[in-house]
């Protein structure tokens, strides 16, 4: 079942504002539950989010089959708000795969394809060949490419030159930084062109970044807390910084007892907030009773400063 290519969605324009990285709802034996998807993104559509990203690395990308993958981005196609941007990380190791990939998720209906840098050949992969293989995805995909740096999981980070470097393409029109460094974000901001979209990956760095030039943010922290991560961004804009300021801070706080326990940490908090995050498929290990405790207390705290 594949669903035709939505005729209102919005333009690439619409890369702008707040995205959650849909995670991969899983029952207690690993089996995907592509249902549960459903129901949460029924409650996402309710918020100001710009959009979804599926399959990226807080969809446990990595641990997923491509035809998992392929049932994840048609359920997300289908149950998306017409006015939600959808991205598909449609990245994989080789050049081909991801060309393949990238067109499956356009046959979907995809705005465009997020695409990590390839790294198990790491001393291989220098800067030339990650231009190598973005432009070749690039030339074949029938939709616009985001480029997705994510050092903490590859070892490999996009620099400002090789960015500089790929924005001539014309269907390279974004970028997602994970790196977490502010100096870094104004590093490719200032050799982009305007219209090019920096998103960032960092929760902490949401409020900071949008003041610098960065056209939003993907950010797991928006699967627990959209509205927060939403508002932030809005206020940042319109320059209200001390309330951008005074959210980032709980966001901030919040942020960092949930990443400290990964994928599992994200799921238990959507839990807690009544979405479904559910168990994460092995080998990551479910949060010990100290680390889930955890977890619930800070949302509920911020929950409650969130108003």
């Amino acid at each position: 079942m594949t669903s035709p290519t939505p005729l209102s969605r919005p333009s690439i324009k619409g890369l702008r504002g707040v995205f959650a990285p849909l995670t991969a709802p899983f029952d207690s034996d690993g089996n995907l539950q592509p249902e549960r998807l459903r129901e949460n993104i029924g409650r996402y559509n309710q918020t100001q989010l710009a959009g979804y990203a599926i399959n990226g690395s807080t969809g446990e990308s990595v641990l997923l089959r491509w035809a998992e993958v392929e049932r994840l981005w048609e359920t997300a196609a289908e149950s998306a708000a017409p006015d939600k941007f959808l991205l598909a990380g449609s990245g994989a190791e080789s050049t081909g795969e991801t060309i393949e990939m990238t067109r499956r998720a356009a046959r979907i209906g995809y705005h465009a394809a997020l695409v990590r840098t390839p790294s198990y050949y790491m001393p291989q992969m220098t800067d030339a060949a990650e231009a190598e293989h973005f432009l070749r995805v690039a030339d074949s995909s029938p939709i616009p490419v985001v480029l997705y740096s994510v050092p903490i999981f590859t070892g490999y980070t996009m620099e400002a030159p090789l960015v500089a470097r790929l924005t001539a393409h014309p269907n390279i029109i974004g970028m997602k930084d994970s790196s977490g460094d502010v100096a870094r974000v104004g590093r490719i901001v200032s050799v982009v062109p305007a219209e090019f979209r920096l998103l960032i990956g960092s929760a902490p760095l949401l409020a900071a970044t949008a003041t610098k030039g960065a056209a939003g943010a993907i950010l797991a922290m928006a699967c627990v807390f959209p509205e927060m991560c939403a508002e932030i961004y809005e206020a940042a804009n319109r320059h209200d910084g001390e309330h951008a300021k005074m959210l980032q801070r709980k966001l901030s706080a919040a942020s960092a007892v949930i990443s400290r326990a990964g994928i599992p940490g994200i799921k238990c908090a959507m839990d807690a907030r009544g979405y479904y995050g559910g168990p994460s498929r092995m080998p990551l290990l479910p949060l010990d009773a100290i680390q889930k405790a955890e977890a619930e207390a800070v949302v509920a705290t911020t929950v409650g400063i969130a108003g």
